[in-house]
């Protein structure tokens, strides 16, 4: 039986556009299938797949997969998975997802090396880019904090590429309490400013980026609230070399956090045996 656009559980998992039914029940979608084999591969996390014909024969190994996990495969007509997905172009699967939110003091008992703390950033493709960078880096964990775009939002799903599925994910509505027990867990907490007093480079240079580190990214527009520069250890501005006014989000965020990653795994650093990207799930 293929399923239409009218069939009662594909309107259900369509509503889950919309943020106000993702937080009221838990649940996002996954497009596509890099997300969707991110997904399958933590264990509960997706509870419906839905596919077309021609896709789930496809990738087959995938429908496999679902069905090996007793997770509901179901086809859908052309039009249904139009419905489903976000795309222009859909690639014929959408999995209905369970929010993976982990607690922050949670997070911080794994003893992540690298920490990314997204603040009030709003826009969804910078976000999931920003949290894809950070598990590339090796972070253990990404902070969505205040007024932060929803992490399940369908953009920032798939610009983070899988991603989302490898790191924890914390929400937390007070970006200064964030700081604040970053610190008491042993974090050096460093702000991204393009007026920051301290140079990357000369970070990096001092060995002072090799202990565990947080870092805090503000909103492109609008940079990092001034009660969170004024909570960190440190106001951090990215060396610019030639004539461009200022780096991108997603780009600063890359170079702040590869800096760490390559003095973290520096030998005698004592971070070079730090796992950072197995975690378990709630």
């Amino acid at each position: 039986m293929l399923f239409t656009p009218r069939t009662p559980r594909v309107v259900a998992a369509r509503r889950l556009h919309r943020r106000r039914d993702r937080e009221a029940t838990g649940r996002f979608l996954a497009e596509g299938p890099q997300a969707v084999r991110e997904a399958l591969a933590v264990p509960g996390v997706v509870t419906e797949l839905f596919g077309t014909p021609a896709a789930l024969d496809r990738y087959a190994e995938l429908a496999a997969l679902a069905a090996g996990g007793d997770v509901p495969v179901s086809e859908v007509t052309d039009d249904a998975l139009v419905a489903l997905a976000e795309t222009v172009a859909p690639q014929g699967l959408v999995a209905v997802c369970r929010h993976l939110d982990v607690p922050l003091d949670r997070a911080l008992d794994r003893r992540p090396g690298l920490v990314a703390v997204l603040a009030e950033i709003r826009d969804p493709g910078n976000a999931g880019t920003v949290l894809r960078t950070a598990d590339a880096a090796g972070a253990g964990t990404v902070v969505f904090a205040g007024d932060a775009v929803d992490p399940y939002n369908g953009k920032c799903v798939r610009a983070s590429a899988g991603s989302l599925f490898h790191v924890d994910v914390v929400r937390a509505d007070d970006p200064v309490g964030v700081v604040a027990a970053l610190r008491a867990a042993g974090f050096a907490v460093l702000a991204t400013t393009g007026y920051g007093e301290e140079d990357l480079d000369d970070l990096a240079d001092a060995g002072r980026l090799a202990a565990p580190t947080a870092w805090l990214f503000g909103s492109e527009a609008h940079g990092l609230p001034q009660a969170l520069t004024e909570a960190a250890d440190a106001r951090v501005r990215v060396p610019l070399h030639g004539r461009a006014e200022s780096l991108n989000l997603a780009a600063a965020a890359a170079v702040c956090l590869y800096s760490s990653a390559k003095a973290q795994r520096r030998p005698g650093s004592g971070r070079a045996d730090v796992t950072t990207g197995e975690t378990s799930r709630p």
